[in-house]
């Protein structure tokens, strides 16, 4: 059973991915706003925001980097929107394939996508004068946690793929994902915000995430930081996958 899942899995990946091959622009747009945010954070607004012996731009490339995420996750929505009004779930049902293996090639398509946005978002970021000394363990653990902040948003993405009525409501939703980093420390200290906007940012999902990133980069101590990020983002990708079947078995039956 799970060779059949496996199998079935890697042919339905093969397939999304040779979507996106055909289709670079989606890439490419989903880097454009983050890039755009970080030229315009760095060299407009980064003199006038006090972050201690830590350059602006190393500061905020953790909040660029998870609106990279919640900006790719739109399409991962789009494209199961676009798979549901196309006919194409019908045909799967009516092969001897896994169910589930679906929406997993979906979602590894996100992942995959999503992964070469922030490589080219780090990657301009190091032309901006982007400079870490975290070493190889450092770095491999900012990567599962974007990985694991990805698999989470990705599950939301495909609920309101499955359920949405329309092209634009099935994306609509990334848009709070995307301005939740702008309430919280990604772009400046909380401490300088107004007490309940203070509030909302220092107990919200992003805050800790950030922090655990950026402790990271810095060779900084993570406390408590890396224990809230990795709940928040098991706590809704486990909430997501039970949400995203439920929707995906009520569209089936």
């Amino acid at each position: 059973m799970a060779t059949h899942f496996l199998g079935d899995t890697a042919v339905l990946l093969g397939r999304s991915l040779r979507h996106i091959t055909r289709s670079v622009d989606t890439i490419i747009t989903t880097t454009i706003t983050p890039i755009a945010m970080m030229l315009l954070f760095v060299y407009v607004f980064g003199g006038a925001i006090d972050t201690g012996s830590v350059s602006y731009v190393n500061y905020m490339l953790p909040g660029i980097l998870l609106i990279t995420i919640a900006s790719g996750i739109a399409y991962t929505a789009l494209r199961l929107f676009l798979d549901m009004k196309g006919g194409i779930f019908e045909r799967f049902q009516s092969m001897p394939i896994a169910r589930s293996s679906v929406l997993w090639a979906h979602v590894l398509t996100s992942l995959v996508a999503n992964v070469i946005s922030l490589v080219v978002v780090v990657g301009v970021a190091l032309l901006m004068g982007f400079r870490s000394g975290a070493g190889v363990s450092a770095w491999l653990a900012v990567a599962g946690i974007l990985i694991l902040f990805t698999l989470a948003l990705t599950w939301i993405a495909v609920i309101p793929g499955l359920t949405a009525k329309s092209v634009d409501g099935a994306g609509a939703f990334s848009y709070p994902l995307i301005f939740l980093p702008f309430i919280s420390s990604a772009f400046v200290p909380t401490d300088t915000m107004p007490g309940p906007v203070r509030a909302f940012a220092d107990n919200q999902p992003v805050t800790s995430i950030v922090n655990t990133i950026r402790a990271l980069f810095t060779r900084q101590p993570i406390g408590t930081d890396i224990w809230t990020a990795l709940a928040w983002c098991a706590g809704i990708l486990i909430v997501a996958y039970i949400f995203a079947n439920i929707s995906y078995r009520r569209r089936i039956s």
